[in-house]
């Protein structure tokens, strides 16, 4: 399947689209919300809840734009898997942070985090981005796994 046919496949199977599925599928975060799907040879998460998936998509949102300066870019539209991995795991880990004060390796549901975060600041807008930031920015990708060379 070339990669063309495989978007508009994936697409057409999964109108709503997690916006946190590198988080999910990097089994640092679940969400109670999510529907993991198979399409070929890769994992797809779907969102169950259109409110939920509105509001996920206004916290990423204010992710990027908060998450500039510690990037080091400008524009955050577009960006690697490793800089998306780093602000989806770092951010959620980050609000989960500021909720328990613990440093919890795992997000165990992005929902319950989101919800408890809106009703202790009352609004998205409103939500300690300045520290969610520090620990994107401290927070570390997996390395890459290098093969041994088969002799």
């Amino acid at each position: 399947m070339d990669e063309k046919h495989y978007k508009e496949t994936y697409s057409n199977i999964n109108p709503n689209r997690c916006v946190f599925e590198k988080a999910i599928n990097s089994r640092v975060c679940n969400c109670n919300k999510s529907q993991r799907f198979n399409l070929a040879d890769r994992e797809g998460v779907a969102c169950s809840s259109t409110s939920g998936l509105y509001r996920c998509q206004q916290i990423i949102t204010h992710l990027h734009d908060n998450a500039r300066f510690a990037l080091q870019r400008i524009d955050v539209k577009v960006l690697g898997h490793a800089q998306e991995i780093k602000i989806q795991n770092g951010g959620l880990l980050g609000l989960q942070k500021q909720l328990t004060e613990n440093d919890l390796e795992n997000v165990e549901d992005i929902d319950a985090v989101i919800t408890a975060a809106q009703k202790r600041f009352k609004c998205i807008e409103d939500f300690p981005y300045s520290k969610i930031v520090q620990v994107i920015s401290a927070y570390r990708i997996r390395p890459k796994r290098t093969r041994l060379k088969k002799t």
